[in-house]
């Protein structure tokens, strides 16, 4: 059986405690948090700083047994400094999360791969993994990017790859990037379906990514060859935006939703 992670734009309508509360009653072992926006403005969950909210997340933690997988965000862009992400790392350490989603804006190969290895160094003592997550949009593309950028950066031990079904199927990334990964470089992946190609503009690109993607089994990615290429006790995050049709029904049944789906895809229903 898998262990699945109720991602945080799956059910982006929730407060941290009400995430965790709903993957409890639906069967997830994890949730994952946005707290740092993606994007200047942009929505993320009450945590950091916020001493109530972390208490009353302590809290469901204990008594569901539901754990935090990763945080979202950090991105390295051409000024980046390590020391503006220590808060994150300190919430990341005090909930037992095991990995950060990493989003790469600096096109300057070289550059990103020395903030990179900074970053892992810094995240290693607080016991979590700095996964880089390829994305067309961004300046590392493709699952061969994310692999260069992490041997540019001397493959530290903490070092990973993320890989997302949207973005495997909206990118030159073949199966046999995939299988070729390192096994140590997967914490996990995260999981939806959505029109693969590679026509897309950088807006349907962004726009699908943040709030379109279909169930698995809707589209037309090979999520099935996909999670076939991967481990197969890879932690799957379970990553199904589509606020037109959760706003309507809550979080909490899209996410049942959208489990019940991904677990028929991957054999596990």
């Amino acid at each position: 059986m898998r262990t699945y992670s109720l991602a945080y734009l799956t059910a982006n309508a929730s407060t941290v405690p009400q995430a965790i509360g709903i993957a409890a009653e639906l069967g997830y072992a994890y949730v994952g948090l946005r707290v740092q926006p993606n994007g200047p403005g942009a929505p993320f969950q009450s945590l950091i700083g916020d001493a109530v909210v972390l208490r009353e997340t302590q809290a469901v933690m204990r008594d569901t047994g539901v754990g935090v997988y990763d945080l979202e965000i950090i991105r390295i862009g051409e000024q980046f400094k390590v020391s503006d992400h220590a808060a994150l790392m300190d919430i990341g350490q005090t909930l037992g999360a095991k990995a950060v989603l990493i989003a790469a804006d600096d096109t300057d190969e070289s550059r990103l791969a020395d903030h990179y290895a900074a970053l892992c160094d810094a995240m290693r003592p607080y016991g979590l993994t700095a996964d880089l997550e390829f994305m067309p949009w961004t300046a590392v593309k493709d699952a061969k990017s994310a692999m260069r950028v992490v041997e540019l950066a001397g493959r530290p031990s903490n070092a990973g790859i993320l890989v997302d079904a949207l973005h495997f199927g909206r990118s030159t990334t073949t199966l046999q990037d995939i299988a070729a990964i390192p096994r140590e470089l997967l914490h996990y992946a995260q999981m939806c379906d959505a029109q693969a190609g590679l026509n897309f503009t950088t807006e349907e690109l962004i726009h699908t990514a943040r709030q379109e993607r279909l169930l698995p089994g809707e589209g037309n990615i090979d999520v099935t060859g996909l999670f076939a290429a991967l481990p197969q006790d890879l932690p799957v995050s379970v990553e199904i935006v589509n606020l037109e049709r959760s706003k309507p029904i809550g979080d909490k049944a899209w996410a049942e939703l959208c489990l019940n789906a991904t677990k028929k895809v991957l054999g596990d229903a």
